[in-house]
Formats: structure tokens, C-alpha cells, sequence
């Protein structure tokens, strides 16, 4: 076992410094062939969709290209040199740091077994495969690019090539299955030596494309010729010294001088070089620790960051979501709902046990030596308490705020977010406030104009009797739901693994669900089916589930005559794993394209009130999914032009007097026009700036127009001019907005 750690140690040294030295490679790839850089654009959107390796590797390339003018920017250059073997950089070397650092963390435990450890290996063999092949690509693009001759032969004597590797990983593959661990890591260190030696071949090919004739040349003092197994021609013209990047200008000057010294003839220089990137050679270290410090300057490293599962949103996102908050706002408003604000964080005890298996997700503040606090996990809590606390007995009420869940980040959830709630309390006509939040849910939707949608729809009572007549214990009623509750996501049979191996229900109970729970369909069809079925005969006679049905019964006759029910689905297997809940369930999902999940839900709880106070006050609520609506909006704006201000007027100064710029925008100011102003010398940079923020009129003050007393107003859309008297400008720019359309 001994024997087999120390292995693996210094794999784990080796294949870190590989890590690095083939992001140098790379990006002298990404010279060489004068890539587009669009593919190491890669930001942290708080959500985990994209890896934190990914986004380092990304940065790192970009250190090392920094000013070069060789590889482009991803808003300009030819989209013919952005290949797979350059857009999957980011990708294939972030699992290779990522497989790395998880063999890492498992030698650093002792008493790991070999199983453990050969897992872990084996991985980071098949990602050492990935880079391989990668890296292979372009070396032999490099090659068919490079101006000096017997390069490319001198590259094929190596048998380099992508069925080296999967021989490698075959061998590897076969030793980890019979359990030979000592066997698997010496295969596996063949694929890493294989794997060095393609890493290398990319520096030296995209070295010799980028820096081979001038060097050649240099080095036979400019006479060019034959070249012991090469051949350069002397060039008559000094070319114009292209610009390599900060990064990757110092790691060729330090190979230059390596070769300069040392050998004659191609092949001579190649195995020099080739011998400098072998972690066993005497200057290698040298290498890796200027490389290891010119990525370490990345100044990108040091920038503080959000913490994991929250956002920063810029200016066009941020208009985006103030338009999409006052739809929503109005749309409630429309209703007559009263707004309300409560705390961030609220007692412990407040949220405890109102969650289910959730309440594993309440993020809990550190004790600062008096109360015991939680940032609020939803708003329909808050809510409750709130109207407990204040012996209310009706209550109409809508949210719009953050909150915090400690959950894992992915596509779609993060642990900071906003909700925007409605609720309605109190003793009101049978299921009219249910009626109304389902239409409201409808409306919001409809109102953000995101595309098709569905609202799933159920009954808390119903799904607790199909429960019962199946043969689950009332006990497990809760948790049962949690598990149905998943079956948006996964198969039946998947959900069916969970309740019988993890929550004890027999085969037989778990397959009776299974036929009550695929049932779905257009409510007032399907609900006259189950009346008339044997499912039906079957929870006529469970006196909660007889409830359940008659209430569906009012409330889809309600829906269909406030026309909206053609967006409803009555579907037996939405849960919905609040504890909370008490009668009608619904859940909107979005039917386009974006996968974005669940984009709101309620439903009934009418003893959740009566846990904070002295009587039960019934409600219902709903509550839209806005971080998800908003991903589907801004998707369908990423070709629209938005506006980030709602500027109207630009006052362009033409010169360097602040006090008249203060003196306009103040006068527009004080009608309620919306503008700003600029001082520059130059016009064209006032037009320009005005054109890029789509701000339809402009006001231009120099010189000439202070002496005269007169303005010059411009459209920038008809981009016509004209001069009118400095003590109109107010009235004339009233007029002309009021026309605007």
C-alpha cells in the first residue's frame, strides 16, 4: 500500500505541473493559428452551470494572451480558426485540474484503500485521454502551418497519435476491473508520459510557426540554407515583428534562449527543446515556476468575488427585471392586494418544521449571543406570522422581495433570489380566493409575454386519500409526497426505487401510487372521468379525497369561466413537498424552449396562520419563480436591442463650462424630463455616445450658440438639426416628447 501512495504522490506532482505547462502550450496554439477568443468568455454566473476549473483555465489563457495581437477578441476576427480543438480548451483542462486535485485530496487520507485510490487514478486517466487527443489536433494543425521543412518528419519518428492513448486507457481500463491497483497506476503513468510528450510537440510546432524561420535565420547568423534535416530560406525583407502576448512573449524569449546555446542542426534543436518541457530535465523547474508566476499575476485572482449561488446584474439585465416587477406589480395591484415588507431574517423558531425535508435548506445566522435568527427561507411564512401577530382575520397582501435557501447552485437555482408573492387570508366563499390566485398566476404569465406555459393542478386531500387506499401508513404520508414530488424530474421507476428503498413501502404499494399518479389530463374531462371510473369509485368512499373532488369540481367550473382554464392540467402527481399545504396544489412549468424548471406554484394552507396565533385563519397563495421568468426574458431580448436608461435628452456641451451644462439639464430636470448631460470638445463623441445609448434627442451647446442665444436640437434617429431660441428649448422638447410614440 506503501508503494502504491508514493505511486500515486508523484503522479499527482506530475500531473499538476502538466496542468499548467499545457496551458502555455495553448496558448501559443491560440497564437499560432490566430484562434478567436470567444470561447474563454467564460464568467461565473452564480448558478454552477458553468465549473470553477472551466472559468480558471479561461482566465489563465487569457493572462497569457493579454495584448497579443495575434489571437483575437471574440467580437472580431474570422470564425473559420475557432475550432473544437480551441473552443474545448476551457472544458477538457478544467476536468484535468479537477480530476487532479480530487486524486489530491485522497492522498492527503492515508488510510484510503486502494480502491479509493484507483478510482481516482482511473478518472484522471481518461481526462489526461481528453487532453491528449486535444492537444494532438493541434499539433498537427500546427505542423501543416509551420515554415520550416523537417519538422513535420521529425514529429512522426515519435508514433504519437490518439490510439497510443487508448491503448493506454484500455490497459488501465482492464488492470482497475481486475483490482490490480499497482498494475493500473503504471498504465496509467504510460498515458501520462505519452500525454507529456503531445503537450510538448504542441509547444514546439506552435513555437516553429510563430518564431522558427526568425530563429533559424538568427541562429546561422542570418544566411539561411540547409539545415541538417531542415531547410529555411533567408528572408530578404525584415518582417514587421508581430506581438505576441505579455505572457506568452516571455515564455518564447526564455526558450530562445535555452536553444540559442545549445546544438546544431533541426533535429538537435527539437530534442533540446523537447528535453526543456521533460519534468525530469534540470531547468524544467525554472520553467514551470515563471510560468506558475505569470499566471499567478493574473490580477483577475485577486478581483473579489460574489459567494456561490448569488449574482451581480448589470444595467441591461437590471432593466430588464424593473420591467418585469412592474407587470407583476400592476397585475396585483389589479386585484386590490395590499403591499407588505417584513423582515430578512426572522426568528428560528418561526421557520422551523414549516418546510418538510427542506428545512435542511434555511440558512441559520451565527449566534451573537441573543436571539436565535434564520433568513427567511420564503415570504408565505412571514406572511403567516405576520397576520397572527396582528389578530387579523383577512388579508389581501402581495411581496416582491429576496430570499435565501442553502441549496446547491445549478442552472436555474441559486441561494439568493427574489419571489414575488401573492396570498389571500380569511373566510371567503368556497374556493373563490383559490379560483382567483390561479388566475392571477395565469395573468402575471400571460402579462410577461414569455411564451407557451402550463399550470399543473391538484388537491392536497385527494393526493393524502389516493395515499391511504393504496396502503401507506399516515406517518409516511409527508415524506411519500417529497418522493412523488420528484417525478417532474425523474422516471416512475426511479421515484418507485426511492419509496421502497429508502422509505419502506412494499412493491405493491408503490406500484398502486404509480397508477393514480400517471394519471393527467384537461381538468373538467378528466375530472368527469375519475368521477365516473374505478379510480373514482375508489376515492368517493375516502370522505377526504370525496372533498377534494367536489372542490376541484368549483373551481375548474371557476376557471373555465373566467377563461383560463385551457392553460390548467389536472395532474394526480404533483406533490408539491411543503408541509404546509392543505387543499388545492399548482405549479406552473414553461413549455419553450429554455429549460428552466418550475416558474411558480401555491395552494392552499389553512393551518399554517393558526401555528403563530390563537385561531385559524385560512389562506392560499402563490408565488412566481421570477429568477427563472427573467432567464426566459433576457434569452428572447439577446436579440433585441435594450435600453438601460430611459433617457430622453442628451445636453451636449461643446467645450469644457459645467455651469451651462448645470443650468440646461437642470431646467429639463425640473418638468420631469429625463436627461443628462455631457461636456467634451468634440461632437462626434457626444453623437456617438448618444447613438450607443439610444437616446432619441439631443441638445447641442458650443461657443457660437452661448453668443447667439440659440440651441441646436437633434433627432437622432432622422438625425436632422435645427436652431431654435434658448428660452424655448423646455417648451419646444415638451412638444416633441409629447409626439414621440
Amino acid at each position: 500500500m506503501s508503494s502504491l501512495l508514493e505511486s500515486c504522490k508523484l503522479m499527482d506532482q506530475s500531473s499538476s505541473a502538466l496542468s499548467t505547462v499545457a496551458i502555455a502550450s495553448a496558448a501559443l496554439s491560440c497564437e499560432a493559428a490566430r484562434a478567436n477568443l470567444s470561447a474563454f468568455d467564460l464568467t461565473d454566473s452564480g448558478d454552477g452551470s458553468v465549473s470553477k476549473e472551466d472559468i480558471g483555465v479561461s482566465s489563465d489563457i487569457k493572462v497569457l494572451l493579454n495584448s497579443s495581437k495575434l489571437a483575437v477578441s471574440s467580437n472580431k476576427g474570422d470564425d473559420k480558426v475557432n475550432t473544437d480543438s480551441f473552443s474545448k480548451i476551457p472544458v477538457v483542462y478544467g476536468n484535468v485540474r479537477e480530476a487532479v486535485k480530487s486524486l489530491h485530496s485522497v492522498i492527503r487520507v492515508v488510510s484510503n484503500s486502494g480502491e479509493k485510490l484507483g478510482g481516482k487514478v482511473l478518472h484522471l486517466c481518461f481526462e489526461l485521454r481528453n487532453l491528449g487527443e486535444d492537444s494532438l489536433q493541434r499539433v498537427r494543425s500546427n505542423l501543416g502551418s509551420v515554415g520550416v521543412e523537417g519538422l513535420k518528419g521529425i514529429f512522426e519518428k515519435e508514433c504519437l497519435s490518439e490510439e497510443s492513448l487508448r491503448n493506454g486507457v484500455k490497459l488501465a481500463v482492464e488492470a482497475g476491473l481486475e483490482k490490480d491497483y499497482v498494475k493500473l497506476v503504471k498504465d496509467v503513468e504510460l498515458v501520462l508520459r505519452i500525454v507529456w510528450k503531445i503537450v510538448a510537440w504542441e509547444a514546439v510546432s506552435a513555437f516553429f510557426v510563430l518564431e522558427g524561420v526568425e530563429f533559424l535565420n538568427e541562429k546561422t547568423g542570418g544566411k539561411g540554407g540547409e539545415f541538417d534535416g531542415g531547410n529555411v530560406k533567408a528572408e530578404k525583407k525584415k518582417k514587421k515583428k508581430v506581438l505576441l502576448g505579455k505572457g506568452t512573449s516571455v515564455i518564447v524569449e526564455m526558450i530562445k534562449d535555452r536553444l540559442m546555446s545549445k546544438g546544431e542542426g533541426l533535429e538537435k534543436i527539437v530534442e533540446e527543446f523537447l528535453s526543456f518541457l521533460d519534468p525530469k530535465s534540470a531547468d524544467f523547474d525554472g520553467l514551470l515556476k515563471k510560468v506558475k508566476e505569470i499566471l499567478e499575476s493574473n490580477e483577475s485572482r485577486r478581483i473579489p468575488k460574489t459567494p456561490k449561488g448569488t449574482r451581480d446584474f448589470a444595467k441591461e439585465q437590471m432593466t430588464i427585471r424593473k420591467k418585469a416587477f412592474s407587470i407583476i406589480t400592476k397585475v396585483f395591484e389589479r386585484h386590490c392586494a395590499t403591499a407588505l415588507d417584513t423582515p430578512a431574517f426572522e426568528l428560528k423558531e418561526t421557520l422551523t418544521g414549516k418546510y418538510g425535508e427542506d428545512s435542511k435548506l434555511i440558512y441559520d445566522l451565527a449566534d451573537q449571543g441573543g436571539e436565535l435568527c434564520s433568513l427567511r427561507y420564503d415570504l408565505t411564512v412571514p406572511f403567516s406570522r405576520y397576520v397572527a401577530m396582528n389578530g387579523l382575520t383577512s388579508f389581501k397582501r402581495y411581496h416582491i422581495d429576496k430570499v435565501w435557501r442553502r441549496d446547491n447552485p445549478s442552472k436555474g437555482r441559486y441561494r439568493e433570489f427574489y419571489q414575488c408573492d401573492f396570498d389571500i387570508a380569511g373566510q371567503y366563499e368556497k374556493m373563490g380566493p383559490d379560483f382567483e390566485v390561479v388566475r392571477i398566476l395565469s395573468e402575471v404569465l400571460n402579462a410577461l409575454n414569455i411564451g407557451d406555459y402550463e399550470i399543473k393542478l391538484n388537491h392536497r386531500k385527494l393526493l393524502d386519500g389516493v395515499l391511504e387506499i393504496c396502503g401507506v401508513p399516515p406517518a409516511k404520508f409527508r415524506t411519500i409526497c417529497s418522493s412523488i414530488d420528484k417525478l417532474d424530474k425523474q422516471s416512475f421507476e426511479q421515484v418507485k426505487k426511492e419509496m421502497v428503498e429508502e422509505k419502506g413501502l412494499s412493491v405493491e404499494t408503490a406500484d398502486k401510487i404509480g397508477t393514480f399518479v400517471k394519471i393527467r389530463g384537461p381538468p373538467l374531462e378528466l375530472l368527469s372521468k375519475i368521477m365516473g371510473g374505478t379510480e373514482g369509485s375508489e376515492l368517493l368512499k375516502h370522505n377526504a379525497s370525496k372533498e377534494a373532488l367536489g372542490d376541484l369540481s368549483i373551481l375548474f367550473d371557476a376557471l373555465y369561466k373566467s377563461r383560463c382554464i385551457d392553460k390548467v392540467v389536472f395532474d394526480l402527481s404533483l406533490a408539491r413537498g411543503l408541509d404546509y399545504y392543505t387543499g388545492v396544489i399548482f405549479e406552473a412549468a414553461f413549455k419553450g424552449g429554455v429549460q428552466v424548471g418550475s416558474i411558480g406554484a401555491g395552494g392552499r394552507y389553512d393551518n399554517l396562520i393558526g401555528n403563530f396565533g390563537t385561531k385559524q385563519v385560512p389562506a392560499v397563495g402563490m408565488s412566481l419563480g421570477i429568477e427563472r421568468v427573467l432567464t426566459i426574458m433576457e434569452e428572447k431580448a439577446q436579440n433585441q436591442a435594450v435600453r438601460a436608461t430611459e433617457t430622453q435628452v442628451l445636453v451636449a456641451i461643446l467645450g469644457d463650462k459645467l455651469a451651462v451644462a448645470a443650468e440646461l439639464v437642470s431646467e429639463l430636470w425640473d418638468v420631469d424630463i429625463k436627461a443628462e448631460y455631457k461636456v467634451h470638445k468634440k461632437v462626434m463623441k457626444h453623437i456617438e455616445y448618444a447613438i450607443d445609448s439610444k437616446i432619441p434627442w439631443m441638445v447641442i451647446v458650443g461657443e457660437r450658440e452661448l453668443n447667439e442665444g440659440i440651441v441646436k436640437l437633434k433627432n437622432i434617429e432622422t438625425t436632422t438639426e435645427e436652431a431654435i431660441p434658448r428660452s424655448n428649448l423646455v417648451g419646444e422638447l415638451q412638444q416633441r416628447l409629447k409626439l414621440d410614440p
